[in-house]
């Protein structure tokens, strides 16, 4: 199992931290004497994690703060409260997503679901945070992928899957997104010789309510082919599951735009992960990063800071 190096004195925030990896990742993280936000769209269930994590490890350090990455108002919300604190942030893991949503669904904003809750959200959180985080030493920004992202290419021409609405591939193109999200941050944080560490990880099959609660959206329900995949794939727990996360999170080998995953593409110890070729087309994730600036209203300021 990896071991968590020591992380006193860090602040980290997690999102999507009342369940799955994202749980798994903030109990780690708190365990090894991080100051853990448990950023959640549901705050009671933000507060039950919470109790967990306190009863495995009484001595941490963990706080519940709404966030729903669904609603950008919510985003500059919990931004702004983090800013008001006035303390540099150290860590920002990008979990949280929804999977499979059955109908093409929209956020408070008018994205669609997949894209708005798994790249837009996540992006403009990371695009406001970036003054906290460059405000540390050495500030790390780790965001989950998929291994759907693989077989998946950004269709600018219907980004929002207005025209043609396919659940599996507008999932894989929102996780492409965060894939060339966090290879251009790296660049940026190069370009501008930023100390932000940006890597990304996928979690192979890990067993979670992922997979069951995106496709029961709006009363729909998973397909049969999906069904019998959830059942026959090699799968693991979020223990195993969210290590390459917190690999990428923490780990002093990690690279500016790594990417983990487990050894065995589905389950396994984590290792290194090569790109996809549509993950490392940096012309596509400038032309993404810019359009995610012009929807969400969100961008790095002239100065980076």
């Amino acid at each position: 199992m990896y071991q968590v190096p020591d992380q006193q004195g860090r602040l980290a925030v997690v999102t999507g931290a009342n369940s799955g990896t994202g749980k798994e990742a903030a109990k780690r993280l708190a365990g090894a004497g991080a100051h853990v936000v448990l950023a959640v769209r549901t705050p009671v269930k933000g507060e039950r994690a919470k109790t967990e994590i306190l009863a495995e490890h009484p001595g941490a350090r963990v706080e519940v703060r709404r966030l729903d990455l669904a609603d950008l108002s919510s985003v500059h919300t919990f931004a702004d409260g983090l800013i008001a604190d006035d303390r540099p942030l150290d860590l920002l893991v990008n979990n949280a997503g929804v999977m499979n949503v059955p109908r093409r669904t929209e956020t408070a904003d008018g994205f669609e679901l997949q894209l708005g809750s798994n790249f837009l959200g996540p992006f403009a959180l990371t695009v406001r945070l970036l003054p906290l985080l460059l405000s540390g030493p050495a500030p790390r920004v780790a965001t989950m992928t998929s291994g759907t992202a693989h077989r998946a290419r950004i269709d600018f021409d219907d980004l929002q899957s207005s025209r043609d609405y396919r659940p599996t591939r507008a999932y894989a193109q929102s996780k492409l997104a965060d894939m060339l999200m966090t290879v251009h941050l790296a660049d940026l944080a190069a370009r501008h010789d930023w100390p932000l560490l940006s890597a990304g990880a996928h979690p192979g099959y890990t067993r979670t309510n992922l997979t069951t609660s995106g496709p029961t959206l709006n009363g729909g329900r998973p397909g049969l082919i999906e069904s019998l995949a959830y059942r026959i794939v090699p799968s693991q727990g979020p223990e195993q599951g969210a290590e390459p996360l917190l690999y990428a999170a923490t780990s002093p080998d990690a690279t500016a735009g790594g990417y983990y995953g487990p050894r065995w593409a589905m389950v396994g110890p984590t290792k290194t992960v090569p790109l996809p070729r549509s993950g490392r087309d940096k012309g596509v994730a400038a032309r993404l990063w810019a359009e995610a600036e012009r929807l969400t209203g969100v961008a790095v300021p002239a100065e980076g800071h």
